[in-house]
Order: C-alpha cells, then structure tokens, then sequence
C-alpha cells in the first residue's frame, strides 16, 4: 500500500526494535512506521531511540492496542502518529501525509482517549520513569525470558553489568521476582500482553 503511494519510497523493513533503530541511523528516513509489539527492543523503546537521534524523523506507531497509557506513553516517546490495525487502511496512508507535513495524526479512537486523559488530567507518572533507558532495555529482555549471559552478548556488556542493573531494576521498583518484572513490564507496554508469565513452584 505504501510502495503504491505516489512519490513514496519504502527504504528498509526491520523484524525487531534494535535493527529498526540501525537502519533509521543509517538511513535517516522521513518517516518509521513502528509496531509497538517488536522482539530485543519494543516498538516504544525503538521510538525513543530514534527520536533521540534523528528528531526530524516522524514515527507513526501502527497496533492493535488503544489503552489511554500506551498512546500517553507514544506521545510521551516522540511518535506524533497513531494507527490501529484494525482500521489502517486509508487511516495508514493520511496518517503518513499528516506526518510529512510534520502534524499529528491520530485516529478516531486514539483521538477520543487522549481527549478523555486530558479531561481527566493530573494522573500520576507512570513508574518507568524511575528506570533509565538501559533498564527498560534490560527489562524487556528479562520478561522476554533471556538470560544474563544471553542479553549481555546482545547489548555488548558484561555479566557483571547486567547483574548490577537487574539488582538495581529489582530496588527500585520494589519487586523481588522475576514473574512481578514480567507483570511490571506489561503493564508499562515494555512487551505485549503475549508473552507467558512463569509459574512459581
């Protein structure tokens, strides 16, 4: 659909956040369309990410989910569009024409629930903002069942410095199991509602 629009090129297709993030440096595209729900790195972490880099570059989250936190939490990250699969279709294609223009697209839904947020206003801060970036990193790997070993490789750190940023993780949100960190993460849209939640015997 978006190879069809005239003047529009898609430069590159990412599976997972961390690559996604990659090939927007090296690229520098105009606007990512981003899913929130990606492996390694989520979709609302990639955003971040490539708002930090490139800030003239548009995202333009597209999912399935409409809670009022998430679309506070994209907003909150930099994404200044936000599609539901459920109704892309031409949303998906004036989104994108919003976002060259450098203005907001929302669709109806999304639209209705920050304007109930707003009206609602003064609700606390959500708990990830007492993590840094690099935690929140390490939190998704740990929900999404990876190991020390597994997500030191994978962010080219040691054992050593992932165990210290786990401990810290655990302090600071006051959690002492792994199966709390996987509630905390879907709660606060570091993985989608998906991933299996391990039983304690």
């Amino acid at each position: 659909m978006l190879e069809a629009h005239p003047g529009w090129e898609v430069c590159a297709e990412a599976s997972n956040g961390r690559t996604a993030v990659k090939l927007a440096m090296q690229l520098k595209p105009h606007i990512a369309v981003v899913d929130l729900e990606l492996p390694d790195l989520n979709g609302l972490e990639a955003t971040r990410q490539i708002k930090k880099e490139l800030p003239e570059t548009e995202v333009l989250i597209y999912t399935m989910y409409d809670t009022e936190e998430l679309i506070r939490s994209v907003l909150g990250a930099g994404a200044r569009g936000y599609v539901l699969k459920s109704d892309s279709g031409q949303h998906l294609i004036d989104a994108i024409e919003s976002l060259t223009r450098h203005k907001l697209f929302l669709t109806p839904v999304a639209s209705e629930t920050v304007l109930e947020s707003f009206l609602r206003s003064n609700r606390q801060e959500t708990e990830q903002s007492i993590l840094t970036s690099r935690e929140r990193e390490i939190v998704q790997l740990l929900a999404e069942a990876r190991g020390n070993k597994e997500i030191a490789a994978m962010l080219f750190i040691s054992v050593k410095t992932v165990e210290t940023h786990r401990a810290s993780i655990m302090r600071k949100l006051r959690i002492n199991s792994i199966v709390e960190l996987v509630h905390y993460a879907i709660r606060n849209n570091l993985v989608g509602p998906g991933v299996r939640i391990p039983k304690v015997h």
